[in-house]
């Protein structure tokens, strides 16, 4: 059964930065493709970013040039980086294996890691 740990979120001022944290377990981490998701107060779960097994990156308009995921394989993580912070940012952060190039490939999901960033 797939399961992931999400950390690293917090509370940051605008401009500010956060780098997140998935740990992963349950499936073959190496030849997986992962993702992070987001969903703010009132609105759906969205895209955020996803890696391929092969290191090939997806990235939502929204984060472009803002944002950079990343793995260790040997580690079994993925992170999320988190830089130029806006206060639309502010939402909770969901891990998950990924059904390429930006779909969820599973219904459950971790309790996720709050990021919150004030004006």
């Amino acid at each position: 059964q797939a399961q992931v740990v999400e950390s690293g979120g917090g509370l940051v001022q605008a401009g500010g930065s956060l780098r997140l944290c998935c740990a992963a377990s349950g499936r073959s981490f190496s030849s997986a493709h992962m993702g992070w998701f987001r969903q703010a107060p009132g609105k759906e779960r969205t895209f955020v970013a996803a890696i391929a097994w092969s290191s090939s990156t997806v990235y939502a308009d929204s984060v472009k040039g803002r944002f950079t995921i990343s793995r260790d394989n040997a580690k079994n993580t993925v992170y999320l980086q988190m830089n130029s912070l806006k206060p639309e940012d502010t939402a909770v952060y969901y891990c998950n294996f990924i059904g390429w190039p930006n779909r969820p490939a599973f219904d459950s999901w971790g309790q996720g890691t709050q990021v919150t960033v004030s004006a």
